[in-house]
């Protein structure tokens, strides 16, 4: 059983300037293949606003709300109050435009378990799946899972340019510093849509 102090504290990128993302460059638009996929280094969707999440190996599901920058720079969070509420961080490409998309959620909250309680059981080949306010969903296929701590968040590796369409999901991770009503790690998976 869970103590009550695991399940009160934020989640978010980090707390220090390395979470803070690099300035929005250039996106690349253009037509999605057949089947949704994508030649290396061409085209991807074109901008269509997420509004929902599924990502069926580990059983979970949400509608998303967008979320900005705080007023230091940082990725605002979703209310922990809303454990269950995962975000798109609107300073990112759509997903299945070319660049990073950002994907937030907690680990737990408000005494019960998070959007991304499981995120850390994904595997590589799983996929993620975001529909799209044109209708459309993004499929994504995950290639690899970090653990780190967020004193060193890599911001250029979730948020740095990249040449195709690829998602990165992030929560919390390791142990919870009940000082800081927070956990010390942050979990990324990285994906490319499929």
């Amino acid at each position: 059983m869970l103590s009550v102090s695991l399940l009160v504290g934020g989640c978010g990128p980090g707390t220090s300037q390395s979470s803070t993302p690099p300035p929005a460059g250039p996106t690349v638009s253009g037509s999605v293949l057949a089947g949704g996929s994508t030649q290396a280094g061409t085209v991807g969707m074109s901008r269509s606003v997420p509004v929902s999440l599924k990502i069926p190996a580990i059983d979970a599901q949400s509608s998303l709300v967008a979320l900005g920058l705080n007023a230091d720079q940082t990725v605002q969070l979703p209310p922990v109050s809303t454990p269950m509420q995962a975000a798109w961080f609107d300073g990112s490409p759509t997903p299945g435009q070319v660049g990073p998309a950002v994907i937030l959620g907690h680990v737990d909250g408000d005494k019960q378990e998070g959007i991304f309680f499981r995120l850390h059981e994904l595997k590589v080949g799983d996929q993620v799946l975001v529909t799209r306010q044109d209708g459309s969903t993004a499929t994504f296929t995950v290639t690899g899972k970090q653990e780190i701590a967020k004193d060193q968040f890599p911001s250029d590796e979730v948020y740095g340019d990249t040449p195709d369409p690829e998602l990165r999901l992030i929560t919390c991770g390791g142990s919870f510093d009940s000082a800081a009503h927070s956990y010390v790690d942050n979990v990324i998976i990285f994906a490319k849509l499929s």
